[in-house]
């Protein structure tokens, strides 16, 4: 527990039999409970993460591969199964550094937010990420920024903690399930006027494998502006009922 707030930590994994057991065995003591979702992965992934025989671990397994988000969601679900109170997400790609987990829960633990991103550029060692990765996320939070009014500087840091209450107040049914999932899930919690904070994180870069490629931004982008859409049509469609509703009280 984490100020009286019970915690679980979702690992979304695909193809992290290398690096899984690594994760888990990094998760602070204070932690109760860790959701490792095996997102269809080719290799021994699930196999590697109950190998641990961490009693805390509960291992969930998609048939097939669903995307990144799609396994957040899954295991935001199974944590609110055990009762979690608070739930943050490490990746299984080893790129989040444990002692940064106290820092990532504590405003949602305190109830000062209800969700919570790391901010990789706020960080003293942010100069360890790679030059195309920085301006990539820097104009892909400016564009997040506009289009939802939250004040966000690392849009694509995937390490995050939400509230129990936040996870069952959102559409997550409606959550992008790939690449681009962070500015959709921002999207959806600007919309329901939740509260966000950033805190800083330290960036990560040793020996894992990166599955970033450039047009991937050109994907987000579209993420981005199809939420942008979607929000903006149910904001109107709200104005007109709102009117409508209120000229037949009139007549």
């Amino acid at each position: 527990m984490w100020n009286g707030r019970r915690v679980a930590v979702v690992v979304p994994a695909h193809d992290e039999e290398r690096l899984v057991a690594r994760v888990i065995g990094r998760v602070p003591s204070w932690v109760d409970a860790v959701v490792v979702v095996d997102d269809a992965s080719r290799d021994g992934t699930a196999e590697a993460a109950r190998r641990t025989e961490e009693p805390r671990v509960r291992v969930v397994s998609h048939q097939a591969n669903r995307g990144v988000g799609a396994a957040i969601v899954t295991g935001y679900r199974a944590a609110l199964e055990g009762a979690a109170e608070v739930i943050a997400v490490m990746a299984g790609d080893d790129q989040m550094d444990p002692e940064d987990l106290a820092t990532v829960v504590d405003p949602i633990a305190t109830g000062r937010a209800d969700y919570v991103k790391g901010n990789r550029f706020r960080h003293p060692e942010r100069h360890r990420m790679p030059v195309g990765r920085r301006l990539a996320g820097k104009g892909l939070a400016l564009l997040t920024r506009l289009t939802t009014g939250l004040a966000i500087d690392d849009s694509q840091c995937g390490y995050t903690a939400i509230s129990a209450r936040a996870v069952q107040q959102l559409p997550l049914h409606e959550l992008w399930p790939r690449y681009g999932y962070p500015n959709d899930m921002l999207g959806l919690l600007a919309a329901a006027d939740c509260r966000v904070v950033e805190v800083p994180v330290r960036p990560v870069y040793a020996d894992e494998r990166s599955g970033v490629r450039p047009w991937h931004a050109l994907v987000v982008t579209g993420v981005i502006g199809r939420r942008f859409l979607r929000n903006a049509a149910r904001r109107y469609a709200w104005i007109a009922r709102s009117i409508i509703s209120s000229a037949q009280r009139r007549a």
